[in-house]
């Protein structure tokens, strides 16, 4: 396997856990499972919070899973900072550990991070917002070398 394809393969492993991770925990935030509850009323964010969080994060997941690399930048972009806030709070207000759950949601919340930073440091050229690269296109180049 060539470097490249090694590289998209873990782009996507990185992808799929951070989507798959985020579509899971949706659930429990759209059908206010008790956990999820706890959890935004401790912040003083329910139910805004949480259903926002939410719908941030099936935004994220959905754009993750689009090929267009663009797009997963843009939602791996959402889930870093979504994420960022999630740890936050974990260590600030709601502790590793949230009801009796081992340290599972704050261990699922750096699983994403560390995934989400990935794609966006494998795909962070394909923000809309930056320029390319004038080496990064092939015309570019050629026309360049014949002047």
């Amino acid at each position: 396997m060539s470097r490249s394809s090694l590289e998209r393969v873990s782009e996507w492993i990185a992808r799929l856990a951070a989507a798959g991770i985020l579509l899971q925990t949706l659930f429990f935030k759209f059908t206010g499972a008790p956990e999820s509850v706890h959890i935004f009323e401790t912040l003083g964010l329910e139910p805004l919070g949480r259903i926002g969080s939410g719908v941030v994060e099936l935004a994220a997941a959905i754009l993750l899973l689009l090929p267009a690399r663009r797009l997963a930048t843009l939602g791996a972009l959402l889930a870093l900072v979504t994420m960022s806030g999630a740890i936050f709070f974990h260590l600030t207000k709601l502790g590793i550990v949230v009801q009796d759950d081992g340290g599972t949601l704050f261990a699922m919340a750096i699983v994403v991070f560390l995934s989400a930073a990935f794609v966006l440091l494998k795909t962070f050229r394909h923000l809309p917002a930056l320029p390319a690269s004038p080496n990064a296109n092939p015309a570019n180049s050629e026309a360049s070398s014949n002047r």
